[in-house]
């Protein structure tokens, strides 16, 4: 089996536009989540239960935050997707920072890209909705479809860049990104390709969104007041997540091949891990044995045993049932056979503290936290952390970013349905 490494990272989160800003943002403890109760839309935002959210700063690029003027021509911004528009930045802050911007024929075919969504490009299905039942068939503009369809994210990057290898997209709720840079990672190791373009994108902050996971009891409702004290991964006071939007991008190469052109390495992809829970549409099973297994299957693809884990991204999202799960599922991998010797020892934390869930593009944000912890030698922390309950006694990471020789990373995403991915990175040697 090829080796794959990643050698390129792209993101827009709710810290900032850029990899280097928001992982900055995120070690000093800030905080990208807000009210969006002022925003458009503003009489519907206000029968809502839960009115925060973690937004993309709007601005200049040079100052780290978002306008898509400064990624697209007018022409592109009209027919893309906000969702597409965070791919097509990310994907190319990635492919700047690995360097790869392929000429040949033979490179462009042996490039691929793999980068899902987990809801898309949900305002204008709504928007589209209301002016069809209003005003009928001409309402419905020419380019309806191609902004709803998940896939035109890879689409456009591949048409932008003409990559014609392997051009496919990942929609499995919140484990999106974990399963596009995991699935992306095995056409490289089974020879499909030679470099993948993997993530996730997410933009639907719209009164629809919140209402409908509000009403299935999932958001973060007790902090509308304090924004951004509202997401609180394994805080005995959290109550719900809170919802995000942002992009996450990396470039895997096969080892060979990067090296060969002498490619910056940031970590080897060791192993990937799927499962699902078989149980609940939007409950894991209590015990945690969904996500169990997808560490396993991860840390068994990779060789690598649960003592020899150094640090845990957490999905836990700031639910109470959600993140007990995930906690119990981490104490039986790294407490079991060939594992840690007490609870202490486990470094796991959640960065969902500091941007909110972005949903289809969590696992791939967070899959870059993992990579950079590897590289970096740094935890970055849970913020709100403040009440341990009873059975929380891992190192959390909590509040504030720690030092730490961390040469395995693993980072766990799940999802509605019983979704489950875990991905293993190591530092290469």
């Amino acid at each position: 089996m090829r080796r794959v490494v990643v050698t390129g990272l792209g993101a827009i989160t709710p810290l900032g536009v850029g990899v280097r800003r928001t992982w900055a943002r995120l070690l000093a403890g800030d905080c990208g989540i807000q009210s969006v109760a002022h925003l458009e839309f503003s009489a519907q935002w206000q029968q809502l239960p839960s009115t925060v959210a973690g937004t993309i700063p709007v601005g200049r690029r040079e100052d780290g935050k978002w306008q898509a003027s400064d990624w697209l021509d007018q022409g592109d911004e009209r027919r893309m997707a906000k969702f597409t528009q965070y791919a097509i930045a990310a994907a190319e802050m990635a492919l700047n920072d690995a360097g790869w911007k392929p000429h040949t024929q033979e490179h462009k075919e042996a490039t691929g890209v793999c980068l899902g969504s987990g809801i898309g490009n949900l305002e204008e299905l709504y928007n589209t909705s209301i002016a069809y039942e209003k005003a009928g068939y001409k309402k419905v503009s020419p380019l309806f479809v191609p902004q709803l369809l998940i896939n035109l994210g890879a689409g456009h990057i591949s048409m932008k860049y003409g990559f014609q290898g392997p051009n496919h997209a990942v929609t499995t709720a919140c484990t999106t990104g974990a399963h596009a840079i995991g699935d992306a990672s095995r056409f490289i190791a089974f020879g499909d390709a030679n470099v993948m373009i993997a993530g996730g994108s997410e933009s639907c902050i719209h009164p629809l969104a919140l209402a409908g996971f509000a009403r299935s009891r999932s958001l973060a409702t007790s902090y509308n007041h304090d924004p951004k004290s509202s997401s609180r991964p394994f805080d005995r006071d959290r109550c719900g997540f809170v919802i995000a939007e942002g992009a996450g991008v990396v470039v895997l190469e096969e080892l060979e091949h990067a090296k060969a052109r002498g490619a910056r390495i940031y970590a080897e992809v060791r192993g990937y891990g799927c499962s699902g829970d078989a149980h609940h549409i939007t409950a894991p099973k209590e015990d945690g044995g969904g996500a169990l297994l997808a560490m396993q299957r991860a840390l068994k693809n990779g060789g690598i045993r649960p003592k020899d884990v150094d640090y845990i991204n957490a999905h836990a999202t700031s639910t109470p049932l959600g993140d007990a799960a995930e906690n119990s599922a981490i104490k039986a991998l790294m407490l079991g056979e060939d594992g840690l010797d007490n609870e202490s020892q486990i470094a796991v934390s959640s960065t969902k503290g500091a941007i909110g869930h972005l949903l289809g593009a969590a696992g791939a944000v967070e899959a870059i936290f993992a990579i950079l912890a590897v590289q970096e030698n740094i935890l970055p922390p849970t913020l709100n952390l403040h009440n341990h309950q009873d059975g929380f006694n891992c190192n959390y990471i909590p509040l504030s970013a720690q030092e730490k020789q961390v040469k395995v990373s693993v980072s766990n995403s799940f999802g509605f349905g019983g979704t489950n991915a875990s991905l293993a990175f190591s530092k290469y040697t």
